[in-house]
């Protein structure tokens, strides 16, 4: 069954029209954008998404750790859908991992890392020792 009958049509002509306005949409803006549009195309808009997602992190909420955290987080489960609809893009996940154990480190949160490092080391096994 498709999806199409869950997706609010004119929430997706909105967030193209964001996207394709005359001024250049905020990082905020492209990030709600992508997160409608990754449901209609998941392929053209997750990595986008996942790449928006680190930068309005850094960006908007360097001085709000907890947000800047879980939208990392988010970051990395939208590159890892990424990683396994193209397993060739394993690029884009070490890139969120590595943001995400960034924003940890920021934390002082050094006890999660084996576990971030753990996956950065099996992606990259799997990508053949890339990167």
């Amino acid at each position: 069954m498709s999806e199409s009958g869950n997706i609010n049509h004119d929430a997706v002509l909105r967030a193209r029209v964001a996207l394709l306005g005359s001024e250049k949409p905020s990082v905020a803006q492209r990030v709600a954008a992508y997160r409608v549009l990754v449901r209609v195309s998941p392929l053209a808009y997750l990595p986008l998404l996942a790449v928006a997602l680190g930068k309005y992190a850094r960006r908007d909420f360097a001085d709000r750790p907890d947000i800047a955290l879980a939208l990392l987080a988010e970051s990395v489960t939208a590159a890892r859908r990424v990683h396994e609809l193209e397993p060739a893009r394993s690029d884009l996940l070490v890139d969120a991992l590595l943001g995400y154990r960034g924003q940890l480190a920021r934390m002082g949160r050094q006890s999660e890392f084996p576990a971030v490092d753990g996956q950065i080391a099996l992606v990259r096994r799997g990508a053949g020792g890339a990167r």
